[in-house]
């Protein structure tokens, strides 16, 4: 990312943020509540158009061809994104059709086989951010954009996440991930996001969707 800034109405929320990352890097995007850690994520999964700066894929604009560049990125978000009417492996089983990875052996990497037929309206909260983990899998793209991955999970299943991520940049792939806890990222790069000054935290809250607050 090069010379990346966004605005929320008239507030400058990220100012020039730039960064280079190489295949099997992982970077950590931290700053207190409202610094744009959300932002710069749907920015660098061309979700949100930048108004200032490029996101660059091997040199080249990648949001040039959004289509092509959805292919590359796996975005999980605050939201675990699951129909909760179906089970857990209709909901895989769907994801499964945009990037042909499949849901049997996702499901046993976060350790979810065991609720497969269970409706995922019935699943804690730990349970459906294994399984927004195991779409993050699915996809098969080399960029992971994780927001705040390690949300719900108890200490076994961060296990797991360590064992994902390891594995997914011994095979080249890139991790971003913001968080406010520490994350089994071992050599990851930090990028920590400036705060906003105590008088603009109020309009800041009403600018910001709940989801970009973390």
């Amino acid at each position: 990312m090069e010379n990346i800034s966004v605005f929320r109405g008239e507030r400058l929320v990220l100012d020039q943020v730039g960064l280079a990352l190489d295949a099997g890097d992982a970077l950590l995007l931290t700053g207190p509540n409202g610094a744009g850690k959300s932002t710069l994520l749907r920015v660098l999964a061309g979700l949100r158009k930048p108004e200032g700066g490029h996101v660059l894929w091997s040199g080249v604009d990648a949001l040039a061809d959004r289509s092509r560049h959805a292919e590359r990125v796996a975005y999980l978000g605050h939201q675990d994104a699951l129909k909760p009417g179906l089970t857990l492996r209709e909901n895989l089983t769907l994801a499964a059709r945009a990037g042909g990875g499949d849901p049997d052996s996702c499901m046993s990497a976060l350790n979810i086989s065991g609720l497969a037929d269970l409706p995922a309206r019935m699943l804690s909260a730990g349970q459906k951010r294994r399984a927004a983990l195991a779409r993050v899998l699915l996809a098969r793209a080399p960029l992971w954009l994780l927001d705040e991955p390690s949300l719900g999970l108890d200490s076994n299943t961060m296990g797991l996440l360590e064992t994902l991520f390891r594995t997914h940049r011994e095979a080249g792939g890139i991790v971003i991930a913001t968080t406010h806890v520490p994350l089994p990222l071992p050599d990851a790069k930090s990028l920590a996001l400036p705060g906003l000054n105590e008088s603009d935290i109020p309009q800041a809250m009403e600018d910001f969707p709940e989801d970009d607050l973390f």
